[in-house]
């Protein structure tokens, strides 16, 4: 029913009026808007026109697309410290390049540093993603031409797994399912899987060989091992060419100073024995911490293999090029060589010049006595042997990275959520 309250007595304007829920507008205004609707239609035919006759228009990213003789590698966590150095030896190698990471461990700062060193189009690209959401990660894969991947986005550090379990649970085992899946959807056929030797645990026999029982004594090795048991597992029946690598501890940087090793500073107790020596050369923190001196090795501390990360990067890039469809290789990567945290410690000193001082601490939660590689099979079928092998050397070369970026690769990129 319509109701007419009042009569008006002032000129009707030319505004719109409702009746019953229905708009009337004056013809006078109606014909104004369609006129700008008019204009804006042509203005964007124009705009089109123009943008077709483009050479750019429409032209697919060269990252869609296959080219003959080009090879296309995913690097997951390539902006982190071993898939940044990946990454920069596939470029300096020829390949074609996309980088995912989240940024929650690795540095945007190495991959400018990266874009710098390979400007032209269609070698890097970078992709800010989470592999935890596996929609975004199956467009990733779906929008782009990957020949392989090598997975090395991970957290990675063994006394943070043990105070954190389900976080190492999720980022590298469920993440690693989902990168899997994405490969078998998007027919990508090569996987280099970057795996470790805590998935061994604390064996009874040295050196480790590739059949040594994989007991892992910590979430990190048990996240690890889950991952390369779905690889395994899912290898049965595919054709995927799968190269796993366990590698041991790693250290140095590249020997061009171009990239280097830059942890968050709220990560330094948890990070690598290298970062804390240089941290308390820099006088960042009051001295080094060694966790544990009562272990049954020669002088009670922790033996560990030190690879260095160029030797590592090599392997992986040796593994890419011996992959074969329908095979899985899995190997070691270390330089079968074993020392003690107070030999590291010793070699520290000598590389950085500084009488670095130590304080003994109770064992670690999740550590194990003595690990040390037998790299003879990665020696015998890739034809991979570790070059950089001393100890004081690659510290010396990681020194010098780290007195030359006082604050890494500067203040870390902060999304947007």
């Amino acid at each position: 029913m319509l109701s007419f309250g009042r009569t008006r007595t002032q000129p009707r304007s030319n505004r719109s009026m409702s009746l019953g829920g229905m708009d009337f507008s004056d013809p006078k205004r109606k014909n104004n808007v369609v006129g700008k609707i008019l204009l804006a239609a042509s203005l964007t035919a124009v705009c089109i026109i123009m943008l077709k006759q483009s050479p750019t228009f429409n032209s697919p990213s060269p990252f869609s697309l296959r080219e003959d003789g080009v090879i296309h590698v995913l690097v997951t966590g390539g902006a982190g410290y071993i898939g940044s150095h990946a990454a920069l030896r596939l470029l300096k190698d020829g390949y074609r390049v996309t980088i995912v990471d989240n940024l929650s461990r690795g540095n945007l700062g190495a991959v400018k540093v990266l874009q710098e060193l390979f400007p032209e189009p269609g070698r890097l690209q970078f992709i800010y993603a989470d592999l935890g959401e596996p929609k975004t990660v199956n467009s990733i894969f779906s929008q782009n031409a990957f020949d392989a991947v090598m997975h090395f986005a991970a957290v990675a550090y063994v006394g943070e797994s043990t105070v954190y379990p389900l976080k190492y649970y999720h980022n590298i085992t469920s993440n690693t399912l989902v990168v899997l899946e994405s490969m078998a959807a998007n027919d990508v056929k090569t996987l280099i899987y970057s795996s470790t030797c805590a998935t061994y645990g604390e064996p009874e026999k040295m050196p480790i060989t590739e059949d040594t029982p994989q007991v892992p004594i910590n979430p990190y090795g048990k996240a690890k091992k889950m991952a390369e048991d779905i690889i395994l597992d899912f290898s049965k029946n595919s054709d995927m060419a799968i190269m796993i690598l366990r590698y041991f501890n790693v250290i140095g940087s590249d020997p061009d100073g171009r990239l280097g090793e830059a942890p968050r500073p709220e990560l330094r107790e948890h990070g690598r024995i290298s970062g804390a020596c240089f941290d308390a050369a820099r006088g960042i923190v009051a001295g080094l911490k060694v966790k544990g001196t009562d272990y049954k090795t020669h002088d009670g501390t922790c033996i560990r293999d030190y690879i260095d990360v160029t030797d590592l990067v090599d392997a992986h890039v040796k593994a890419l090029e011996k992959a074969m469809p329908g095979k899985v290789g899995i190997y070691n990567v270390g330089t079968g060589m074993g020392r003690s945290v107070n030999e590291f410690v010793h070699a520290c000193k000598k590389a950085t010049g500084v009488d670095i001082k130590v304080d003994y601490l109770p064992r670690r939660p999740g550590d194990y006595a003595e690990v040390f590689s037998d790299p003879s099979k990665i020696n015998r079928e890739l034809n991979w042997t570790a070059q950089y092998t001393d100890l004081q050397k690659s510290l010396q070369v990681a020194w010098r990275w780290q007195k030359s970026h006082q604050n890494g690769y500067g203040s870390p990129l902060v999304m947007a959520s």
